[in-house]
């Protein structure tokens, strides 16, 4: 016996068959629509870049837990992507001298990373990212959380299923060194410690900050202030208030579409001040969905020029478990929207002339590749989710007509060739 290798994806990574990709077409060509609508460009880049990249401004967990690496036969080492944002930060910096600032740029990259397969998370994934460059006014802030909202609204989601969770990276920093007392040196391991916050139990919570060396009553404090939501600002330093971004946006009309939480970081290292994730508000998906920031000098890799920019990362993954979990999964597409059908194979010719003024039309149309019986091709037609066919027999198309059959209602009836795309367009929008 042949030994057959295993029809498996390798593990992590996902096969999308016909109807799987009809339902991801749909929700992208959505999100696509929505990002361009706000003059949002589409750029690509390649998958690979240099390791140091990652390793330098992805943040410890990503360089050295989940990066894919190869070294090449020169000696070079390179990355499969695990994110967008520093190929794009070194596309902005190499095109910078040609561009207009700010420029407001998407993607639709796929990215990879490897960490244990599970619910939310698996080793390939397609992340559609947004990000405006050379701006640090707070309207990029606000505009951020007006196209989420418009995102996620054109997949069907109302505001109560989702909440846009935000903070300050500085203003957090304020709050644990003036606040509860958090130490220069301290500051990075509390900032590690907040970002798992909502996943770890207390306990362990109380045992993490007594190893970094926090008193039992700065435990204390710091989970009263991470709980204070927006009164957390009152205790702040009104200098450190003056230069929040993040402040403004609470203080304008935007206000509504944020909710501030002390306790939101994002684990990624080139985050400098307003960060946000987007949450899922279901109980049974109470989860972040995606998130972002704004950096100040991510593109300091590859320039002097300080170039800041505001972005983030919608995932495939929990943007469907989203959908999924709130029923907004569109339905897959039909294969087609009509069949021509050839009584007998000499008619193929004239089946094929009907089938290219139905495409004109704009019509998804096929016509049968093999020469089968009417009923069987009838039987296909129907399961392929056709709303019609055209059947092209002798006598009709000697006189100029075909026969065209709505599938839902059986009917049929006699249709001069001119005429063929209009009475397929009714019973389409039937």
């Amino acid at each position: 016996m042949p030994e057959y290798l295993s029809t498996a994806p390798v593990k992590g990574t996902r096969d999308f068959l016909p109807p799987e990709m009809s339902v991801r077409t749909q929700v992208f060509g959505h999100l696509y629509e929505v990002l361009e609508s706000y003059g949002f460009l589409r750029y690509d880049g390649p998958i690979l870049e240099q390791a140091e990249v990652y390793e330098r401004k992805s943040g410890q967990e990503i360089a050295d837990q989940q990066l894919y690496t190869l070294t090449t036969r020169g000696g070079e080492r390179l990355a499969l992507r695990p994110e967008m944002t520093p190929s794009v930060a070194r596309m902005i910096a190499g095109n910078a001298k040609s561009l207009s600032f700010p420029v407001r740029w998407y993607s639709h990259p796929n990215c990879h990373r490897y960490e244990r397969p599970q619910r939310g998370r698996v080793r390939e994934h397609w992340q559609i990212n947004a990000d405006i460059f050379g701006s640090d006014s707070a309207n990029c802030e606000i505009e951020m959380f007006e196209l989420i909202h418009d995102l996620m609204g054109a997949l069907g989601a109302t505001p109560d299923m989702f909440a846009v969770r935000v903070n300050d990276r500085n203003l957090l920093s304020s709050a644990l060194t003036d606040v509860v007392g958090v130490s220069a040196e301290q500051l990075p391991q509390v900032f590690a410690l907040v970002d798992r916050w909502e996943k770890t139990a207390a306990d362990d919570l109380a045992a993490s900050a007594a190893e970094i060396g926090l008193a039992d009553k700065q435990f204390e404090k710091l989970t009263e202030t991470l709980a204070a939501g927006p009164a957390l600002l009152d205790e702040l330093p009104a200098e450190v208030k003056e230069n929040s971004n993040l402040v403004r946006v609470l203080s304008s009309s935007a206000a509504s579409l944020v909710r501030f939480e002390p306790m939101i970081v994002r684990g990624l290292a080139y985050y400098t001040s307003t960060v946000f994730e987007v949450f899922d508000t279901s109980p049974q998906n109470r989860r972040a969905l995606f998130g972002g920031g704004r950096y100040s000098d991510l593109a300091s890799l590859f320039t002097k020029e300080q170039i800041p920019g505001i972005g983030f990362g919608m995932g495939d993954v929990t943007l469907m478990d989203f959908l999924s979990t709130h029923g907004l999964t569109p339905s897959p597409r039909s294969e087609v929207d009509v069949v021509v059908i050839p009584v007998d194979e000499q008619l193929a010719d004239a089946a094929r002339e009907v089938a290219t003024s139905l495409r004109r039309a704009g019509l998804r149309t096929s016509t049968p590749l093999e020469q089968r019986k009417l009923g069987k091709e009838l039987t296909r037609a129907d399961k392929a989710g056709a709303a019609a066919v055209v059947i092209v027999g002798q006598e009709d198309w000697a006189a100029g007509n075909v026969t065209v059959r709505g599938l839902a209602t059986r009917e049929q009836q006699q249709v001069a060739l001119a005429e063929v795309p209009g009475v397929v367009v009714a019973l389409l929008n039937h």
